[in-house]
C-alpha cells in the first residue's frame, strides 16, 4: 500500500527522512479494525516526528499521521481517535503515562489503510466532507480541550489566540466564538489577521502589539516567539493554556510576573474520547466546520510537508486517498 513514512531522522533537515512509497499492508490485532483512509490532516507533530521528537530511530520506519477519517470493510464511516491507551486514569486517556498517539508506537494514518482499536472509532458526522472530518481528531480536539476543559473561561470573557493561521489556532478562534467568548487573535501577517476576523475573531492585532485591555486567558501554541507577550497580556489571576511550541521551547522568563499576579500556566494535550464526541456535537449544533487550506493527494504528500514547514498556510492541510 502507498504511505508517507519516516525512514530516517534529522533534526535540522526533517524532510530528508520522509519517504512516500510502498509499505506492507498492516496486520489487524484482535479488537482492532482496519480502515481505508479517505482523508488525514497534517500536523506539526508529523514534522517533529521527522526530527526525532517522540520517535526514536529504533521504531523506524514509521508511517506518519495521527488522525484520519475513513471507511471500514463493511462500509461504515468513522473518525479515528488517535490516542492509544490501556489504562486511562479516571476515564481520561490523556493522563495515562504509557499512552501514545498514532505514529509514535503504532503506525500512523498517512497510508491507504490504517488499523486502530475498535473503541477509537467515532461515527462520521452527517453532512461533513472527508477533509473537514479529518481535521477534528487532533488539531480541533486539542483546541476544544484547551478552551472547554482547561481554560476555566466563562461565556463573555476574553481569550487571546496567539499565531492565527495554524490548525489549532484557527480552531480556537472558531470554537471560542461558538462557545460565547470574546476572541482576540494575533498574527504577524496582515492577510492572516483578516482571515481570523472572517472565521470568528472579534478583534485582531499584530504579534506583540499592546492590547486595549488585559485578557482572561491566552491560548498558546507558538512558544518562544510569543511567550512574553502572552504573560503580559493576562489580567491578574488569568490563565495561559499551552499545548505546543512550534517556534521553540518556552523560555524560563517572566516568573516574577507570574507569581506576583498569580497567573496560572496550564498544560493541555489532545483530548479524551469523550471530548472528541462533545466536539462533534458542538460543531453540529453551532454549524461550524474546520478551515481546510488545501487538499493534497497521498502520492504528493511531500508537497504538503513542504508547505507545513514553510508556515505559509491558514487552516489545515489534508492528505486525501479517494477513489
Amino acid at each position: 500500500m502507498l504511505a508517507a513514512y519516516a525512514k530516517s531522522i534529522s533534526f535540522d533537515d526533517p524532510l530528508s527522512g520522509l519517504v512516500v512509497g510502498e509499505c506492507p499492508e498492516p496486520e489487524v490485532p484482535e479488537g482492532w479494525a482496519s480502515i481505508q483512509m479517505r482523508a488525514a490532516s497534517l500536523n506539526h507533530h508529523d514534522l517533529w516526528s521527522l526530527r526525532g521528537v517522540g520517535l526514536p530511530p529504533e521504531r523506524l520506519p514509521m508511517i506518519l499521521g495521527c488522525d484520519a477519517a475513513g471507511v471500514d470493510d463493511a462500509g461504515n464511516e468513522f473518525l479515528l481517535y488517535s490516542i492509544i491507551s490501556e489504562s486511562a486514569l479516571d476515564g481520561d486517556e490523556t493522563l495515562d503515562p504509557s499512552r501514545s498517539i498514532l505514529s509514535e508506537k503504532f503506525q500512523g494514518t498517512l497510508a491507504e489503510r490504517v488499523v486502530v482499536p475498535k473503541r477509537n472509532l467515532v461515527p462520521m458526522p452527517a453532512g461533513w466532507t472527508w477533509a473537514q472530518a479529518a481535521c477534528l481528531p487532533t488539531a480541533w480536539l486539542t483546541a476544544y480541550r484547551m478552551l472547554a476543559v482547561r481554560s476555566g473561561l466563562r461565556p463573555g470573557q476574553t481569550v487571546l489566540v496567539q499565531g492565527a493561521g495554524g490548525g489549532v489556532a484557527t480552531a480556537c478562534i472558531t470554537l471560542g466564538r461558538a462557545m460565547g467568548f470574546r476572541v482576540w487573535a494575533t498574527s504577524r501577517d496582515e492577510s492572516k489577521r483578516e482571515r481570523a476576523l472572517e472565521i470568528g475573531a472579534h478583534a485582531v492585532f499584530e504579534s506583540g502589539a499592546r492590547l486595549p485591555d488585559r485578557v482572561d486567558a491566552v491560548m498558546e501554541t507558538v512558544g518562544a516567539a510569543t511567550w512574553e507577550h502572552s504573560v503580559k497580556a493576562l489580567r491578574p489571576g488569568g490563565t495561559i493554556v499551552i499545548s505546543g511550541a512550534t517556534s521553540g521551547p518556552n523560555p524560563p522568563a517572566s516568573l516574577t510576573r507570574i507569581f506576583f499576579l498569580q497567573l496560572s500556566v496550564v498544560g493541555s494535550t489532545m483530548g479524551t474520547l469523550g471530548d472528541l464526541k462533545n466536539l462533534v456535537s458542538l460543531c453540529t449544533v453551532a454549524g461550524i466546520r474546520p478551515i481546510v487550506a488545501e487538499e493534497i493527494p497521498l502520492a504528493s504528500a511531500r508537497d504538503a510537508f513542504e508547505i507545513m514547514q514553510s508556515g505559509e498556510l491558514f487552516g489545515k492541510l489534508v492528505i486525501t486517498n479517494q477513489d
